[in-house]
């Protein structure tokens, strides 16, 4: 999977919006106004996603192109190298649908995508 692929993954979630919030240097995918993924502009090939601690852990273990969970704004992201050849695409639309679920399970029960 390449950056834009990643892209189109990402925005054909139900409820999925992009922009730059911060500056030019990264693009954010929100579900509902709540960060999932980010793409930074100036890292050719590296993605950031939010995952649950302990799987972070489990895919740090398996992957050499998955960097372990980090804490940055209360959350904790794992970052991954597209470019790895063992990060097939099924693995990373399941990395991406994995995050996109994390957010939807903490928005409040009457916002939450239903399946």
């Amino acid at each position: 999977m390449n950056v834009e692929e990643f892209r189109e993954k990402c925005l054909a979630l139900p409820y999925t919006s992009e922009d730059m919030p911060f500056d030019d240097t990264v693009v954010v995918f929100r579900l509902k106004g709540k960060i999932f993924a980010c793409l930074p502009t100036d890292r050719q090939n590296i993605v950031v996603l939010k995952c649950e601690p302990g799987y972070a852990t489990d895919l740090k273990e398996q992957y050499a192109a998955i960097e372990g969970a980090y804490h940055w704004n209360k959350k904790y992201w794992i970052q991954i190298n597209l470019s790895d050849r063992n990060i097939t695409d099924e693995l990373m639309a399941g990395l991406i649908r994995h995050s996109y679920e994390e957010v939807n399970k903490k928005l409040p029960k009457k916002e939450r995508v239903t399946a």
